[in-house]
Parts: structure tokens; C-alpha cells; sequence
């Protein structure tokens, strides 16, 4: 692909699907190249939660090119997950009033909580609504917690998505579904999928807030959100083992709102 670099330059695709990332190589120096980023990566690369921004430019085909220093090191594991750095990075960018500046002027949509849930339940195969776990989910939902301020949500907080480098320093990257929210719309991928609920309070402790139960019941309704979709897309893919798990975790949620 014609990407309108200068000679010299050589790019090998690096993850995913898309074919919008590569690893590209020029005067033997390592960047991460990727075409159509999120426009909010300026402000997130000043606020060093992603790997610093060299340069910006659009291309022949009206695609716009992104040049970030490249960062050797691994992506966290689950187990990682639970580390406070995760807590602190992400409280960090739950209190950037810098970031939630920035992401609404390049325009940023607030997140409505009915829009969320339709979202979620207009894909619910009949199957899976039939189901006594799911029927519950779907019912509990029906109850929107209370809306707080808003505030720069990631969303996709999967542990692939978070970079840890060799020097030890973590980067969250892939900010292509941010958004406008509440904290706890992130707080409860990380604490249902990673963080074992003994542990909660103290992984919170290092994020910046305490465990209200005003904040639990935030918890509970967007964990329920998330697992829903999990089981649905556990489902399309026919990989029945994660759904199953997906299920057990959400009864798990259910249990802890009696």
C-alpha cells in the first residue's frame, strides 16, 4: 500500500485484522505506523498513556497516517491485571480533565445508558434470552444506575490492549472505541474480568476511590452489560466453553445485588 513516505522506508504489518498497523522502519529507527487513528491521540500521547506521537499526516488516498515511537515490550497478562500501576494508569485517565477536554473537541459522544443497553439487547439471540441467567441480566438492566459525571472511557480495556514496556513503563493503546462515560463503564471490565472481588478495594485504593455502594451499583450494571455481550459474541463464534464462563460470571454478578 502507497502510503506517500519518503524513500527508504520499510513496513511489515504488525496485529489485527484491519491491516491499518505496521511496524515501519526508516534510517534504522523503529515506528509504529497506523492509518486512521483515533484524532485524539495528540492529547493522549502528551499525557504519555500511549506511546509519544511523532507525526500526523493525510495521505493520497485521504487516509490519515500516524508515526508513534516504537516501544519494545508485552502486553500485560490477566495476572498482571490486578498490578496498581493498571489502577493508577487508568485513574489517571478517568481525572484528565486535559483528555476529556481534548476528546470532546474532536468530538467524543457522551454515552446514553439507554443507548448502551439497546445496543446490547437488540443482538440477543432468542436463545440466549431464554435462558434463566441471561432473563435476569436483561430484567436487572432495566434499572439505570445513577448517571455521574463524565468522564474519558477507553473502552475496551481487554489485556491485549495494555503495554508494558521494557523499561517498565505502561501504555494503554487502541483508543479507537473511546468515549464519554461513566469511570465505572471501564472499572467494571477490569474488576469482573481480572481482579478477584477480595481485592477489589485495594485495587481501587491505588486508582484513586473507594468501593461506595453507590459505585458497586455502577459496577453491577455495567458488568452485567458487558457479560451480556460477551455471551452473545461467545455465542456467534460458537466458542461455548467462554460463553459458559461469561454466564457464570454473570451470576456471580446477580448474587451480589441481593
Amino acid at each position: 500500500m502507497n502510503f506517500d513516505l519518503d524513500p527508504g522506508w520499510s513496513l511489515e504489518p504488525v496485529g489485527g485484522t484491519t491491516g491499518g498497523a505496521f511496524m515501519g522502519v526508516y534510517a534504522h529507527e523503529k515506528f509504529f505506523l497506523k492509518r486512521n487513528a483515533s484524532p485524539f491521540l495528540a492529547a493522549l500521547s502528551v499525557e504519555g498513556v500511549t506511546p509519544k506521537l511523532i507525526w500526523t499526516k493525510r495521505i493520497s488516498t485521504g487516509d490519515v497516517l500516524t508515526a508513534q515511537d516504537w516501544v519494545n515490550g508485552k502486553t500485560m497478562t490477566r495476572e498482571q491485571m490486578c498490578s496498581p500501576i493498571v489502577a493508577q494508569l487508568l485513574g489517571k485517565v478517568h481525572n484528565s480533565v486535559l483528555l476529556r477536554r481534548m476528546l470532546q473537541k474532536v468530538g467524543g459522544q457522551g454515552q446514553s445508558l439507554p443507548a448502551l443497553r439497546e445496543r446490547v439487547l437488540v443482538n440477543l439471540a432468542p436463545t440466549l434470552r431464554q435462558h434463566a441467567v441471561v432473563a435476569q441480566a436483561v430484567a436487572a438492566l432495566m434499572t439505570l444506575p445513577p448517571q455521574r459525571e463524565l468522564r474519558v472511557c477507553h473502552g475496551d480495556l481487554n489485556h491485549k490492549n495494555w503495554l508494558l514496556s521494557d523499561s517498565g513503563r505502561l501504555y494503554l493503546v487502541d483508543w479507537d472505541q473511546a468515549s464519554l462515560g461513566d469511570p465505572a463503564f471501564d472499572l467494571s471490565v477490569v474488576l469482573f474480568n481480572y481482579v478477584p472481588r477480595a481485592q477489589w478495594q485495594e485495587w481501587l485504593d491505588a486508582y484513586g476511590t473507594k468501593l461506595t455502594a453507590d459505585l458497586a451499583t455502577r459496577l453491577q450494571w455495567y458488568g452485567l452489560l458487558h457479560l451480556l455481550d460477551e455471551t452473545q459474541r461467545m455465542f456467534d463464534a460458537q466458542r461455548y466453553t467462554e460463553m459458559n464462563a461469561a454466564l457464570l460470571k454473570m451470576q456471580e454478578v446477580l448474587d451480589q445485588q441481593d
